[in-house]
């Protein structure tokens, strides 16, 4: 009874397609999740959602905040064609980035240079849709290139990863995050300082960290904020 495609009671807005032991969203960036019914719960993933009426036609049933989300099948064959043509992306936060700087400090020329690269690492997320459904998404890791040369002579060379600031970030925090950004803030006398942030996608929830290199080429990390 749950298989095809249900759409919102309201707007007839489709919302998701049950095929198999799978929900797929209309959500083009969401994953599909297995789905199980026990009892009077539906279980998507590690969810549960309590069912209030299922016939052939309605599912309803309420969402982790207790809302009641009310569903009518649909049957509309283009509806369901849609989603049988329609894959799940896979998002890049960043395209290839790179950034020249030149700085001078005690009377040396420095060159700095970062490449900020998207990768095919992939890092789960998950979130809350528009109807209180937790779903997954899968972002792009970065690799972030840092060189400097004082002239001619390269004095650092190294590709950065997410899971080198891992005693500055929580585990669970890193493990749904992506490595986001390199700045250069500025040169004194411990080094070149620079800002990296380790951001989990479509949150306002950023660790901002201080990459340090010193003149020997010697590399040290700071936690600034979270």
């Amino acid at each position: 009874l749950l298989q095809g495609v249900w759409m919102e009671e309201d707007d007839e807005t489709a919302v998701f397609q049950m095929k198999g032991d799978s929900i797929f969203y209309a959500d083009s960036t969401s994953m599909p999740a297995r789905f199980w019914v026990i009892g009077d719960t539906l279980f998507v993933g590690s969810n549960r959602y309590p069912i209030e009426k299922h016939t052939e036609h309605l599912l309803w049933f309420r969402n982790q905040n207790g809302d009641l989300l009310k569903f009518v099948k649909s049957g509309d064959t283009a509806t369901k064609d849609e989603f049988e043509k329609s894959k799940p992306q896979i998002l890049t936060l960043t395209e290839v980035l790179k950034r020249d700087t030149v700085v001078f400090y005690d009377s040396q020329r420095y060159h700095l240079y970062i490449a900020v690269n998207p990768t095919k690492y992939k890092v789960t997320h998950q979130t809350i849709n528009d109807d209180g459904m937790e779903v997954e998404n899968v972002y792009y890791d970065n690799i972030i290139h840092l060189s400097i040369f004082n002239g001619a002579t390269q004095l650092f060379s190294r590709d950065f990863r997410k899971q080198q600031y891992a005693e500055n970030v929580p585990a669970q925090i890193l493990q749904q995050s992506v490595l986001n950004n390199m700045e250069f803030v500025k040169v004194d006398a411990s080094g070149f300082h620079f800002n990296v942030s380790v951001c989990v996608p479509d949150e306002a929830s950023c660790y901002l960290i201080d990459q340090i290199v010193d003149f020997k080429g010697k590399s040290s990390v700071k936690l600034l904020e979270y």
